[in-house]
């Protein structure tokens, strides 16, 4: 017998012994496992715990033994078909991604599978240990924490402002098919292999709200974007370009995706400046974003070679050392106004590198503090982007904890946060350390072009108190325009449409962090008021929020900027504990 075929009698004895009556059609059904246990709800993350534990034991032993890479893949993708993860197709196809990631790993890491299963799951799995919480620090400079600021006149009507365009998450398919089948059971379908949908269900002409969109649409938004040049100044593009075939990319298909749409951007809008992100899913596999100590293959000098040479239309030249070293870069907006521009990918607890180590990936929030003191010492004002929320749970607690520090000490100098992933139109509120009760700074959230899942296509401009003697740079207002796929397909109106602004929407004075924290706290009790909010976070009629969990959790969400931290959240922790099991896109 090959240590492969010991490992898959090993599962299945394990297996068997858990539940005497699981097995179907000769396949593993891990959903009538899950209720054969007779496990009470809230005890099944240790069921996923024990498996985790069971399946990295078996790897890790193959690992040891020297099996060869072929035999350990094809045990990989045996067990992904026998628990039912994915079928075949995309089950073989994850493994031949990630397998290079994979077995590197595993083969430099001292973690042992408990460990390794605490950190992939995170807080359902709390029994075990997870590495990903140790208490790593950043050090702040001697220098005095100036006293929090004064809240900002609001700027009269005819004053200047600035207005900055944000785009996030296109998630362009350049395989998308009109008329197949929009709901195949696989991770993302509207694309072959997938067969021709049976009636009801085929892939519109210009998307699917399951799934990506393809290339008329996105070309369709940047024309419309060119005739209202006149909109917007500048544009955050907050990563996250190709599409959620994950489980058969190739670096080579990643690099055309960032080029089309770079071109496109440049054709439409070059003459506007663009700064972008890096997002989840630029790399191959997703998710893969190795610190600069791993070298060579694994690297990611070939992501960041090219995202440095699209984008070198834009940024500067005294960017290039940080984006080579880790994608992340700072530039001058306009005098006193500062970008930092940073790579999420270091904080993403589904980044498998940082197992091996995950203390400051490439000393990113060191360096962030010193832009920071650097533009507290001029009596400047900082934006940040990025692409995955800090507040999110798939950002590392402590790496989370860490940001939440620095906008803590610094909230004098940061007058705004935009990121995206969710696919969302939603924010997280930072509240004070020492004073629970005072927000001090806010994370806006941008809605996504794609409509992947269940949203219309939308983007968002913000306003700015603009250049004068005693600007402040703070958000005045912010808009959002979107797209009616249903419409779009209906009748070809592909018209992009203001859908709402903030202030007149939600009856906000300002949008100042606190005034943010005062509508959380309004939405609570006000259900005409949160149906709005969230008709708004899909940029659809159609869908609603009806039960207390699905309300709670949002509304925990908003409260929370740093991830694993449910202490804003008064006393919904189920609701947050499923917020944040469902925040990976």
């Amino acid at each position: 017998m090959n240590h492969a075929t010991f490992v898959l009698n090993l599962l299945a004895v394990w297996l068997t012994l858990q539940s005497s009556a699981i097995m179907i059609a000769d396949e593993w059904d891990v959903e009538k496992l899950k209720k054969q246990l007779h496990v009470p709800a809230k005890d099944r993350f240790d069921l996923e715990c024990d498996a985790c534990v069971v399946l990295l034991d078996a790897i890790q032993f193959l690992v040891r033994t020297s099996t060869s890479e072929n035999e350990i893949t094809s045990v990989l993708a045996e067990l992904c078909i026998l628990l039912k993860v994915q079928d075949s197709l995309v089950c073989k196809g994850v493994v031949s991604e990630f397998k290079n990631e994979v077995l590197y790993v595993f083969t430099a890491i001292a973690l042992g599978p408990k460990e390794v299963c605490g950190a992939v799951i995170g807080d359902g799995c709390g029994k075990y240990y997870n590495p990903w919480k140790q208490n790593w620090t950043v050090t702040f400079p001697d220098v005095p924490k100036p006293p929090p600021p004064k809240e900002p006149d609001i700027p009269k009507p005819d004053a200047s402002l600035i207005k900055v365009l944000h785009l996030s998450d296109i998630h362009l398919d350049m395989a998308y098919t009109e008329g197949l089948n929009a709901e195949c059971g696989e991770p993302l379908c509207c694309r072959p292999p997938n067969k021709p949908a049976p009636p009801g269900r085929p892939a519109g002409y210009w998307g699917d709200y399951e799934c990506d969109l393809p290339l008329r649409t996105i070309s369709n938004l940047f024309e419309h974007l060119a005739q209202h040049k006149d909109r917007f100044d500048w544009i955050y593009w907050t990563g996250d370009l190709p599409a959620h075939n994950v489980w058969n990319q190739t670096r080579l298909q990643q690099l055309e995706t960032m080029h089309t749409l770079t071109s496109l951007m440049k054709l439409h809008l070059g003459d506007k400046m663009v700064y972008p992100t890096l997002g989840n899913h630029e790399s191959a596999p997703v998710n893969s974003f190795p610190p600069p100590f791993i070298t060579g293959g694994n690297s990611n000098k070939w992501l960041l070679d090219s995202y440095l040479l699209d984008f070198s239309h834009w940024l500067p030249s005294s960017t290039f050392s940080t984006i080579r070293k880790g994608g992340f870069y700072s530039v001058l907006l306009t005098a006193g106004l500062k970008l930092i521009s940073l790579n999420m990918n270091y904080c993403n607890s589904e980044n498998w590198w940082l197992l091996i180590n995950s203390t400051d990936p490439a000393g990113q929030l060191q360096w962030m503090i010193s832009e920071l003191q650097e533009s507290e010492d001029a009596g400047g004002k900082v934006h940040i982007i990025g692409h995955i929320g800090p507040g999110l749970g798939s950002c590392m607690a402590v790496w989370s904890w860490n940001y939440h520090r620095i906008v803590n000490r610094y909230e004098a100098t940061i007058v705004g946060q935009f990121f995206g992933h969710t696919h969302n139109d939603e924010f997280q509120i930072f509240y004070d350390e020492n004073d629970p009760s005072r927000a001090i700074n806010v994370v806006f959230l941008g809605p996504s072009i794609t409509p992947y899942t269940s949203n219309n296509p939308g983007y968002r401009i913000y306003e700015l108190d603009g250049i004068h003697n005693d600007t402040t740079f703070q958000l005045v207002d912010h808009h959002v325009h979107y797209l009616n796929l249903t419409k779009a397909n209906l009748d070809n109106d592909t018209t992009w449409k203001p859908e709402y602004g903030a202030r007149e929407a939600y009856g906000l004075s300002n949008l100042l962090p606190q005034e943010w924290s005062n509508l959380v706290d309004s939405m609570e009790t006000n259900d005409t008021l949160f149906d709005r909010f969230y008709k708004h976070y899909h940029r659809r009629e159609t869908i609603d929020c009806t039960t207390s969990q699905c309300k709670d959790s949002i509304l925990c969400g908003l409260r929370t900027a740093q991830s694993h931290d449910s202490s804003h959240c008064h006393n919904i922790t189920q609701a947050y504990r499923h917020y944040y099991n469902h925040r990976s896109c």
